[in-house]
């Protein structure tokens, strides 16, 4: 988070103290040690990033609702939802890999999306409401915990090896959580960092 009297923010990839100026629409301001970028301002970034969240959450319930995957092998055959693989986890004693399965794939995921709608809708309509700054501290906080990418290329690679063993099906779920995951990406790639702390301080000031 930015010092508002000087303006200046840590880079997070070298941790470089950078003092950084306003930056004019289309513009973005580069680490000079590293070279990352550490702020850009796009036209209605935020907004964006506020509408594919809204439909992340549309399609995330949709994977919870829907079969995941359908196995079938030597007649018998395994419905599978996203919910069901960690209770199945829990039930075989896996409790471990159930909460690494429900939490960074469902539960984190989810509170990131509700604390980001809980920051831009306030700052949309300039409110300036008590909980802005826990809110993008602790939504800051989860972002490393989430594990939405991680998890489908585990998924891609595992049908691969099922495919040669047993009959596998695609369910409805697959496809939402793969758009649930394109739209989850895409929010917090609209979601400026430093122009977020400084709608913030704007909206409390």
């Amino acid at each position: 988070m930015q010092d508002r009297d000087d303006q200046r923010t840590a880079c997070i990839e070298c941790d470089l103290l950078v003092s950084v100026a306003d930056v004019a629409e289309g513009q973005r301001a580069a680490c000079p040690r590293c070279g990352h970028v550490l702020t850009s301002l796009s036209e209605d970034g935020h907004n964006r990033s506020l509408a594919f969240a809204l439909a992340a959450v549309v399609l995330l319930l949709m994977s919870n609702a829907f079969p995941f995957l359908e196995l079938k092998a030597s007649g018998l055959e395994k419905v599978m939802t996203l919910p069901n693989s960690a209770v199945e986890l829990y039930r075989d004693g896996y409790t471990t890999l159930a909460v690494l399965v429900l939490g960074p794939i469902i539960g984190i995921p989810s509170l990131m999306l509700v604390t980001l709608m809980a920051l831009l809708v306030p700052l949309r309509k300039r409110r300036a409401v008590p909980w802005l700054v826990p809110a993008g501290r602790f939504f800051f906080f989860l972002n490393p915990w989430s594990m939405v990418e991680v998890f489908l290329i585990g998924v891609l690679v595992s049908l691969v090896k099922i495919g040669a063993m047993a009959t596998v099906v695609i369910g409805i779920s697959f496809y939402s959580y793969v758009a649930f995951a394109i739209c989850f990406t895409a929010a917090l790639a609209n979601l400026d960092r430093l122009q977020l702390w400084r709608e913030i301080e704007a909206c409390r000031a």
